[in-house]
């Protein structure tokens, strides 16, 4: 163990990620792990299976340290915090359709996860917010430049996707048609990362932009209009795919809108933080 800016800082057996924990109310715990900072080509190039053209022109960001939610904001979790004194808006406690304390909470809008983050800043005296969408993409391909951290395709051994519609040459498997506990396939990436792929989209900090025209290359979050950066008709980035949506929507560079006011079963979060 180390110590960083006061926070203590635990290395994982895997020897691969440094990580510390959170504990909320009730002893829950929220594990949060460390991003080394480096420089990586956000986006997928043309050659890219089932790519998208908002997924281009491709772009060399340099991203700095921070740390990151381990797996996506769980249900118990976000039930203690949503316990917390309200700060703008109110939180229900148990938004989600599929039930279970260790899988992801879903149907939370964009604005329910900006109200979370806020709570749970206060509560802990740290900065936690949505990670923009570079730092969602540094942290997801953890090094590698496949459509997917795990390489050129996935399975249903390894992702809760719909099966049904796999990607390059993978075969068909499992439609789950459900969330699953978070981190439940043990199999995270280089930087201690569960979940990347599939069973939840996560909402990014970012207002959405058509492509990455004009993005900035330092990994921070890119707003079109500070003063309407909260509208509820904003527009926002979702990054990951889902339980609900076929192979290629899970590719490390592929990108899907959401009004921030939406609340869909399909729709989670997690976290960042920085050590500074």
């Amino acid at each position: 163990m180390s110590v960083v800016h006061g926070i203590p800082i635990y290395t994982s057996k895997r020897k691969t990620a440094r990580y510390f924990i959170e504990t909320l109310p009730n002893n829950v715990s929220l594990e949060m792990v460390e991003i080394p900072a480096g420089n990586f080509e956000m986006g997928a190039p043309e050659s890219e299976k089932e790519s998208r053209d908002n997924e281009r022109p491709q772009l060399d960001v340099s991203v700095q340290t921070f740390c990151m939610g381990k797996y996506p904001i769980t249900q118990a979790q976000w039930r203690v915090v949503a316990t917390l004194p309200q700060i703008n808006q109110e939180l229900d406690p148990e938004p989600s359709h599929f039930n279970g304390e260790d899988r992801p909470v879903e149907s939370v809008s964009w604005l329910d996860v900006m109200e979370f983050c806020r709570r749970l800043s206060k509560h802990t005296k740290r900065e936690y917010r949505l990670p923009s969408e570079a730092e969602w993409e540094y942290a997801c391909r953890a090094g590698t430049t496949t459509p997917f951290h795990f390489g050129e395709t996935i399975t249903t051994d390894y992702v809760n996707y719909d099966g049904n519609y796999p990607y390059g040459d993978a075969p068909k498997g499992e439609d789950r048609n459900e969330t699953t506990d978070v981190g439940s396939f043990k199999a995270a990436n280089a930087f201690g990362l569960y979940d990347m792929h599939g069973n939840v989209w996560e909402w990014c900090a970012d207002d959405w932009h058509d492509s990455y025209e004009g993005a900035p290359k330092d990994g921070s979050v890119w707003i079109k209009d500070i003063k309407n950066y909260e509208a509820p008709e904003t527009i926002k980035p979702l990054r990951g795919g889902s339980w609900d949506d076929v192979a290629r929507d899970c590719r490390s560079a592929c990108r899907d809108i959401g009004d921030a006011r939406d609340q869909d079963d399909a729709l989670g979060f997690r976290v960042v933080c920085s050590l500074r």
